[in-house]
């Protein structure tokens, strides 16, 4: 498979580029509380079902917690439902068939539902909704000149290369080292996407990605319905 190579000209900036001043800012903050919000309290059912379905499917607890680099390099905790065996010794990255995933794990990833807990960490400035997916700190490291520019927004939810058609765990596991493969060909891969996206920054360019998204997201558990328990 063929993957785009990272763009790392910075033709612009994200401070200054079209609707990214403050009048944006502003209206960005304010779509991303509101959805947010709305979302948690609309999805609580849902939430507290997922939640059920963690705990019975293994031990330990129904949250995945993580440090992830956030806008200005600062650290946050990532949420997400824990879809692996906990203590589970294993690489960075998941690739498909890994063993530790749980089978209901499996299915969270599938549909990305595992990701809802994020509504949280948008509601409380940590992420928006649209932007740059957050990294762990050994991956920005690798690439200081890309993170530079990237880490000036709040990462996001969803972007350009969430609705990439890239089967990121395929590729990883087709490699001998998935770790590797990540480092050299998924994560320049998001890099470049994530560049098009600080390009094209605006208001219209987020309400079309969270409806590409949202259409995705509708499509997946027909896909997921498919896959190998």
């Amino acid at each position: 498979m063929s993957l785009p190579a990272p763009r790392v000209a910075m033709r612009t900036d994200p401070a200054r580029h079209g609707e990214t001043g403050r009048a944006y800012a502003a209206a960005k903050r304010a779509l991303d509380v509101a959805c947010a919000g709305a979302g948690l309290v609309v999805l609580a059912p849902l939430l507290g079902a997922l939640a059920l379905a963690v705990r019975a499917s293994s031990e330990g607890p129904v949250l995945f917690r993580q440090p992830r680099i956030g806008r200005h390099g600062r650290p946050f905790a990532i949420l997400k439902f824990r879809s692996m065996r906990p203590g589970a010794a294993g690489p960075a990255v998941t690739a498909r068939g890994d063993p530790r995933v749980t089978r209901v794990g499996r299915w969270l990833r599938a549909t990305k539902l595992d990701e809802l807990p994020q509504l949280w960490n948008v509601l409380v400035g940590d992420m928006s909704l649209v932007g740059p997916r957050p990294e762990v700190a050994r991956f920005v490291e690798r690439f200081p000149a890309d993170y530079a520019r990237i880490l000036r927004v709040r990462p996001g939810l969803t972007d350009f290369a969430a609705l990439e058609s890239l089967d990121e765990e395929a590729v990883l596991a087709a490699s001998p080292d998935p770790e590797a493969a990540y480092v050299e060909r998924v994560l320049p891969a998001k890099i470049a996407q994530y560049h098009r996206y600080l390009e094209r920054m605006s208001l219209r360019t987020d309400v079309a990605i969270l409806a590409r998204t949202a259409a995705a997201l509708l499509r997946s558990p027909a896909r997921a319905g498919g896959a190998r328990p």
